[in-house]
This record gives C-alpha cells, structure tokens and sequence, in this order.
C-alpha cells in the first residue's frame, strides 16, 4: 500500500498541481502539505536512513529558503515556492541540480509559447475561454507550476524513494 502511495501519490499531485496552475493560476497549498506527509510516511516504511533523511530535508529547506526569497521579489508565485521545496524534499541533493535544468527549460518553453499567444490575436472562440485568456493577458505571470510538475515528474524515476521502493 505505502509502495502504490509513492508511486501514484507524487505523479497524481504533480499532475494536479500543473493543471491546477494553468487553469487558475494557483497551486492549492494542500499539494505541497500532502506530499510532504506522504514523504515522510514513505520513509518511515522503507525505511530510509537518517543520514538520507537529513540530507533531503535540508534539500528541501533549501529550496524552502531559496524560493521564499524568490517570492519575496515577486519573482515567482507562493505555490509555485510550496511546490518546488516539497518535490525536492523527494527527489534530494542528488537530483536537485537536474530537477532543476529540466524545470527550466520547460520553463522557458511555456513562457515562449505563453509570450506568443500574448503578442498575437487569439482567435476568437480560443480567446473566449477562461483559461486561456487568463494567460494571454499581458499582466499576468507565467504559470510555473507546470514546469516545476514537469522537472519533478522527469527526474523522479532517477530518485532513492524510486529506487528503495522498485528494488532496484
């Protein structure tokens, strides 16, 4: 049961967190609270070493620190901030620098994409949904969430949660 919550629970909330953030521009903060449970849930099971304990909760904390200050600088967004410190609590130092390079290409690609649609008349049936006019208006942010689900859903497999949990 603990082996299916890690390996669909990290999935499922990185998947609703991107969708969550595209279509509200808002990442609930009971994403980030429950994949932290759940972190914690998992390692007590495995259960993980304290020494690998220690170091993906001060990954985390890390992140935490450095985001709350990206935050502070209206830079990004405060679920965007939650997010990215709760995946790396899972994914750890070892992954973090990876986590990171793939969540910001993703990253530049959706603000590419998101920058096109805001400097070209959208059709008018595609500007007419919500959503999707939400992101073409030019003063709003770029919904980072979806890069930061991205990274963490690409690097996850390379994880020790991943691999104390597959066997490997």
């Amino acid at each position: 049961m603990i082996e299916a919550m890690a390996f669909i629970v990290f999935p499922t909330l990185m998947f609703f967190a991107a969708f969550s953030d595209l279509l509200t521009m808002t990442i609930p903060n009971r994403v980030s609270y429950i994949l932290i449970f759940v972190y914690f849930s998992v390692a007590a099971y495995l259960p993980l070493p304290w020494d690998a304990l220690v170091v993906h909760v001060s990954c985390g904390l890390a992140v935490l620190a450095l985001t709350f200050a990206m935050f502070q600088f209206g830079w990004v967004g405060g679920g965007d901030a939650k997010l990215a410190s709760a995946t790396a609590l899972w994914l750890g130092w070892e992954n973090l620098l990876d986590y990171g390079l793939v969540a910001s290409l993703a990253g530049g690609v959706l603000t590419v994409v998101i920058m096109a649609m805001r400097w070209n008349e959208l059709p008018t049936r595609l500007a007419s949904i919500d959503f999707v006019a939400r992101l073409a208006k030019k003063t709003n942010g770029v919904p980072y969430g979806v890069a930061l689900a991205i990274g963490g859903l690409m690097v996850y497999p390379q994880s020790l949660l991943w691999f104390k949990l597959s066997g490997i």
